[in-house]
Parts: C-alpha cells; structure tokens; sequence
C-alpha cells in the first residue's frame, strides 16, 4: 500500500478510522500494562487519535509515529501545544511536554531515535498494513521497542466480502508474529454490532501482550 494512499485520506477528510473520543478498549484495558504513571507508550501509525489526549490526561507520556504531517498538525492543535520540530535522521520529530510524534515512514524509526519505550498501544496500526507488510512491521516494532508490552486491538472477518483497511487480522496470525517473543493473553473478544465498516460481520479482539522472557 503506497504512502500515497494515506497521505489522500487526510487531504480528502476520509479519515472514518478517527474517533472522536479515546477508545473504549484502551480505557478499559489499559491497566492491565501494570504502568507506573510517567512510563511512556509508543503508538504506530497514530494519526491524530484522541487516544493520545486520554493518555496525556492520566500521567503518561507518550511517542508516536505518523505518515500524515496533516493529521500530526491537527492532533498538535487539538491538544492545544505548539510543537518544536526537529530533522530526526529521515523523519520530522514534533516534540512538545510528554509527547514526541516522529513523521514519516515508520521503518525508519530506530531505537536510537524513539528512546526507551514501556509499552505500545497498536489500535490501529498492525490492521492498516496489507499482509505482505505486517511481517516486516512486527518485527521492527519488536526490535525498535525492546519487545515493550502491547496492548493490541485486531478484526477477523471475511475478506473475500470487504478488503482492508482495516484489514482481519486472525488469531493464529497474531500468534505467527507474536508468540514467540510474548505471552499472548485475549482479554476481550466480541462481534462488532452491525458489523465492520456497516458491511461486513466481524470479530474485535482486543490482545495483551507480555514480553515473555519479563
């Protein structure tokens, strides 16, 4: 998938995948990381998620990784900070109290540039990439995290009726990427009410993942 097609989504206003309030799943499961307040939480591919505000509120500080200068603007301005932008390397960092967003490609993230990370919050991340790319996405997010502790958000429906974005993501899949570095924990499974998108029936699971050598 070209960055193209992301970077069209944000001019065009197509951006149906933003909620308007933090997520329900992130509210209720978040405490299930054990973090202290202060830890900070990488989220891939963020776009301007209200996620990041609700994070920000409770004490946490937060990193993120966003193709979209668009969307990263706007979750500046709705936060109501005034970033200092910085060149990291191959990317633009927008930096302000507690929050660091890096623009740009996220394999060009490195570990030097993000810095110590406690934990990520993938809700939208790892079901935006097609399947020849998330191989490739989950194991640099191991290695550029130190294989944090996840709190992760996928779908699982027929694809032959809908394609992604956002795209299933199944159970043995998330165990293909994960399972071997972390303890897989399903905290939350249910069909989502008038299905995916209003066209597609489909299955939200929400994944905890612990590093499994902690």
């Amino acid at each position: 998938m070209e960055a193209s097609f992301w970077h069209q989504k944000w001019e065009r206003g197509e951006i149906a995948f933003h909620e308007s309030e933090a997520n329900p799943h992130l509210v209720a499961h978040f405490k299930e990381l054990h973090l202290k307040k202060g830890s900070r939480v990488f989220l891939p591919l963020c776009g301007k998620t209200r996620d990041i505000a609700w994070l920000l509120s409770r004490g946490y500080r937060v990193a993120g990784a966003e193709l979209s200068k668009l969307a990263v603007s706007e979750l500046f301005n709705e936060l109501g900070l005034e970033p200092k932008t910085f060149k990291a390397g191959k990317l633009t960092q927008y930096s302000a109290k507690d929050i660091d967003i890096f623009v740009g490609d996220i394999f060009d993230v490195s570990t030097e540039l993000l810095g110590a990370i406690n934990a990520i919050y993938d809700r939208a991340a790892l079901v935006a990439l097609p399947s020849g790319l998330r191989d490739r996405y989950t194991s640099h997010l191991m290695n550029i995290s130190g294989t944090a502790a996840q709190l992760l958000i996928t779908y699982e429906y027929d694809q032959l009726q809908m394609d992604g974005p956002p795209f299933s993501v199944t159970e043995n899949e998330v165990k293909q990427h994960y399972e071997a570095a972390y303890r897989l924990k399903s905290v939350e499974s249910k069909n989502i009410e008038g299905g995916l998108k209003g066209e597609v029936a489909a299955t939200e699971t929400v994944w905890l993942l612990q590093n499994a050598n902690k």
